[in-house]
């Protein structure tokens, strides 16, 4: 029988807990720089703290791209894959996509005239500052943890003995991410990427020739609530799922 690899497991669990551990730190560093924005003079700070923040996530993502370059390694390891592979890890995010993201997370700090301002914009200013600050946290988590993802999947693309990736969500997933969790090692075709969401913790796992993958127990549990509660409603079927996860799971 071939051996199984799953998207549970000692391996997938102790990398999601590597990448939830540097988004805490992450998190707290991205945090510490809420100070730079001066809201007085937010016109000249808040360029200054757009590249501090890219500092950070671009430092943070090279440890996650680290981080999941390791995982694929131990991985191919434990499927005992002969020959030699050096995994290769992305880059972090480019500047003027990591900017984008900060000026989209701070779009709603500035004024408006009434009459163009939306609710966001029309709240007072320190509810539109700790507004921004969460976005960006976001945006900051997506960013680093993108990295990582990308680098795993990448690696299944021009790793010859790697035949597939399937996604692994965790407990607290969102019904989009449990959807595509229950498809399994599905994933390898040069246009398909790793979709993710601010705030997403799934993680891609790797599958080798001589593999046969199965689903956790977590995952077969929602496949079972999807199909019977969801699959046979074409265009109703996240939400009757997500319904069934919030009344089932």
């Amino acid at each position: 029988m071939a051996p199984t690899v799953s998207d549970g497991g000692r391996g997938p669990e102790r990398y999601r807990a590597a990448q939830l551990g540097l988004t805490r730190l992450l998190v707290r560093d991205v945090r510490g720089l809420r100070r730079l924005i001066v809201p007085s003079r937010m016109r000249t700070s808040i360029p200054d703290w757009i590249t501090a923040m890219q500092a950070v996530i671009d430092q943070y993502a090279r440890t996650s791209g680290a981080l999941g370059a390791e995982f694929y390694d131990a991985q191919r390891d434990a499927a005992s894959i002969t020959g030699s592979f050096t995994v290769p890890v992305s880059d972090p995010p480019p500047e003027d996509k990591t900017e984008a993201s900060l000026r989209w997370a701070t779009k709603d700090v500035w004024e408006r005239e009434p009459e163009q301002a939306t609710e966001a914009q029309q709240q007072p200013l320190d509810v539109r500052l700790e507004q921004a600050a969460k976005k960006a946290e976001a945006v900051a988590q997506k960013l680093v943890a993108d990295t990582g993802r990308s680098t795993v999947v990448e690696a299944v693309r021009q790793d010859r003995q790697a035949t597939a990736w399937a996604r692994t969500a965790g407990l607290g997933a969102c019904a989009f991410c449990r959807v595509l969790s229950i498809r399994g090692a599905v994933f390898k075709e040069d246009t398909v990427d790793f979709r993710a969401h601010s705030g997403c913790h799934c993680m891609a796992v790797p599958v080798y020739r001589g593999q046969r993958f199965e689903l956790s127990d977590k995952a077969k549990e929602w496949e079972r609530l999807y199909q019977e509660y969801a699959a046979p409603y074409s265009g109703d079927q996240l939400r009757r799922f997500r319904r069934a996860v919030a009344e089932h799971d």
